[in-house]
Parts: C-alpha cells; sequence; structure tokens
C-alpha cells in the first residue's frame, strides 16, 4: 500500500525535518517526487515518522504461560505500539538457560512473531541465582542475560557471571530486588499502605542491590543494565556510578514517570514489582531523563488473565501492560507539557536502547497521528493482557502504520479509508 502523508514531521539523525512523506511498499521516501499517485492521502493531522521503537523489557510468557500471552499476541501489540524490536525475559518454562531450552523459545518466534524478537538467556539455571547458566552457549542467540523476576542475591554469583558476560561482550540486565528486605510487601511502602493498612515494599530492597553491582560492573568490565528503575537513590546512584566511569545504564517505565503512590486504587492494574513509588521518586526520575541518567524507557509489559489480576492489591499478581500506551501516555503527560522534548522521547524510545543491545533496526518506521485524542480502553488491545494503571486515561497520540524491515506490520483502519 502506499500512503502519501502530507506535511508530515520526519525524524532523521536526531532532528525533525518537515515535508511530504511517502511510505511505499515498506519504505519511506524523502523528499517525494513528482508523478506520484498514491493509494491514501493522509492530510489535515499532524503526522510524525519516527524510527521503531525498542523495548528492551517485555514478557510474552511463551512458552509456559500461553494463557497470559503468546508470542505472536505480544509481538502484535508491540507493533500496534509502533515497536519494531523487543527483548523478551526469560522467566518462562522451561526457563532459557542453555542452548536446548532456549531454543523452544526461538522456534516460536521465529514461527510467530510479527517483529524483531530478541530475547535474553538465564543468568543463573532456572533462575535460582546459584548455577551460572550456559551464558556462553546462549550468547549468538540472545541480546543479554537476566534473571529478571529475581535479584541475584549473591555478590560472588553476580561478578562471576559479569566476568564471563564482558569476555563476550555481552549486557547483564538485574532485577535490582534485596529479599531480606521484601517484609511481603506488594505496593510502595509509603503513606497509602499505611493508610489502607498494606504491606509496603521500601526502595532500599532496590537501591541496596544496585550499589552492590554497581561496584561490581567497575571491577569486571561488564556492560551493566538496570531493569525498571523506581526510586530516587536508585537514580542518584546510577548517576555516580556514570561519573566514575561504570559501564552503566538504566530504564525505567511509564507508570514510574507519571503515577504516584498517592494515585493507587484498590485494583489489580496499580499492583507491578517494583511499586509505583512516591512524588519524590517521580521527580527524580525525570530529572534522571532529563540529564541522561535514566537511558531508556521500557515498559515491562507483564501480561496476566483478567483472574490473576482481580484480587486487588494485596492479591493480584505482579505485572500490567503496557506497549500500546507507552507513546501515547508519555508523548501526552512528558512532550505535550513541555517536559522533555519530542525527540528526546524518541531518543529513549528506539535510539538508546538499540544502541546499547545492538538491536536492529534498517528500515523500521512508525508513523504517528499526535492530533489523535482518544481514551486508554483495555477491551480494544491486541495483547491478551488487559491490566493498565491508564485505563479510562485521556491521552494523544495514535500509531498508523508500523513496518518493520520492509514490511508492514501493523496499519490503522482509517489509512485505507485515506483518512
Amino acid at each position: 500500500m502506499q500512503v502519501l502523508f502530507k506535511n508530515a514531521m520526519l525524524y532523521r539523525d536526531g532532528v525533525f525535518l518537515r515535508g511530504d512523506v511517502l511510505a511505499s511498499d515498506g519504505r519511506l521516501v524523502f523528499p517525494v517526487p513528482g508523478g506520484v499517485f498514491p493509494e491514501a492521502v493522509v492530510e489535515d493531522r499532524s503526522v510524525a515518522v519516527f524510527p521503531g521503537f525498542a523495548d528492551v523489557h517485555v514478557h510474552f510468557r511463551e512458552p509456559g504461560f500461553s494463557y497470559k500471552e503468546t508470542i505472536r499476541t505480544g509481538s502484535l501489540a508491540a507493533a500496534r505500539g509502533g515497536y519494531t524490536a523487543v527483548c523478551p525475559m526469560p522467566n518462562l518454562d522451561p526457563v532459557p538457560h542453555d542452548l536446548d531450552t532456549l531454543q523452544q523459545e526461538l522456534s516460536i518466534i521465529e514461527r510467530d512473531a510479527v517483529i524483531r524478537v530478541i530475547p535474553y538467556g538465564a543468568i543463573t539455571r532456572d533462575e535460582k541465582g546459584t548455577v551460572l547458566a550456559d551464558l556462553e552457549g546462549m550468547a549468538p542467540y540472545v541480546c543479554g542475560f537476566s534473571d529478571d523476576g529475581h535479584g541475584v542475591q549473591d555478590g560472588a554469583v553476580m561478578l562471576r557471571a559479569m566476568e564471563r558476560a564482558a569476555a563476550m561482550g555481552k549486557p547483564i540486565a538485574a532485577h535490582c530486588e534485596e529479599n531480606d528486605l521484601l517484609f511481603g510487601g506488594y505496593i510502595h511502602d509509603g503513606e497509602y499502605a499505611r493508610v489502607h493498612g498494606h504491606r509496603g515494599i521500601c526502595p532500599e530492597s532496590e537501591w541496596i542491590p544496585i550499589a552492590r553491582d554497581a561496584v561490581l560492573a567497575g571491577r569486571s568490565g561488564c556492560a551493566y543494565h538496570v531493569c525498571h528503575v523506581s526510586s530516587a537513590e536508585s537514580v542518584e546512584i546510577i548517576r555516580r556510578a556514570k561519573a566514575r566511569g561504570v559501564d552503566i545504564t538504566c530504564e525505567t517505565g511509564p507508570h514510574y514517570l507519571v503515577l504516584n503512590d498517592g494515585m493507587l486504587e484498590e485494583e489489580g492494574r496499580f499492583k507491578m514489582n517494583p511499586p509505583i513509588r512516591a512524588e519524590r521518586d517521580r521527580l527524580a526520575l525525570l530529572e534522571g531523563l532529563k540529564d541522561g541518567t535514566v537511558d531508556m524507557i521500557a515498559t515491562d509489559h507483564a501480561p496476566h488473565s483478567a483472574e490473576e489480576k482481580s484480587r486487588g492489591l494485596a492479591g493480584s499478581a505482579m505485572g500490567v501492560v503496557g506497549l500500546e500506551t507507552a507513546f501515547p501516555v508519555l508523548y501526552t503527560e512528558l512532550v505535550k507539557p513541555g517536559i522533555i522534548e519530542l525527540s528526546r522521547l524518541v531518543k529513549l524510545m528506539s535510539d538508546n536502547p538499540r544502541r546499547r543491545f545492538g538491536l536492529a533496526g534498517e528500515g523500521d518506521f512508525c508513523v504517528w497521528d499526535l492530533d489523535a485524542e482518544y481514551t486508554v480502553d483495555p477491551a480494544e488491545f491486541l495483547s491478551m493482557g488487559r491490566a493498565t494503571p491508564f485505563e479510562g486515561r485521556r491521552v494523544n497520540g495514535r500509531c498508523l502504520l508500523t513496518v518493520c524491515a520492509g514490511r508492514e506490520v501493523f496499519a490503522d483502519a482509517s489509512l485505507k479509508e485515506g483518512k
């Protein structure tokens, strides 16, 4: 299908160019030559063309938990959100901790994925935190190594993993959580937890392991990446580690940047790990976005069944979905109010994650109508997961088209109408 986007913004080499852009057979044409007769023309809309987004932290639940999500439904949801590369975490069944177990996931990806899906291998066997996985055997097929869902409690085990990963040039992506400091908590240890009688998770459970790992990363020379940063102290530890030359990067999620624990409701769609924290933490994360301490935004897309998310804050499973809402929420809440520039958001969602994890993206792009305004409705999601803290929120930005490796992987119905 050929679509001409009139007077669009085209992101190229970190800046925006303005003009007509033609999407033709999976390619972008700019500037548009004369004598072009497209099948559809989109005008009178604020259209922006970005490189395909990349999410280095998703859960597609297959193999092992396909009642929550599959690689096909997860990748379709990603395409609808403008993503053309995603990295699923290894908390699966079986856990991909050697080439045999990894191959089960790779086979499903090859068969069912509609975008680039590059998985993680586990750091330790069965993510138990004791015996190292076959890192060398998996290295050619993975984006890096992680025990996401579990913190590696033993510093000696983490150091050995870092040394081996460094020798292969692969990053370690760490879920930082000190088990001895959890105390059965499930939301932030703050005012909401105290007023409503909930058990809280303290920020120390996150930042103490980060401080430990930052030292080990400096010693080992490992490319070290911190998953789902949520606390102010974590941001400052990472900032200082960068200043002293440690090869460290980090991600945070849209919900940590937009919400605080004063906005919680007694519903499972507000429950994830780490939890939504206090306003001081949210502001520290925003400052980290601005000064480069926070390198990228990842959704931690973690679908569960409706029943698993129906038990309130105390009883629901940890995790929310985010691939289909990330850009609209962040554009609405961060770019439109002038907190960050649009070009900065694109770097956080595309340029930076691709560079850090070596993710291919040649020929990938997504097209957005920035003026489109609507209410987030989980019933419309392509993901099997429906739990999002942004349900019912008014947002701007609708994905019109996503192209991956020259193939159209998502097209909004309005394109066929040329509107």
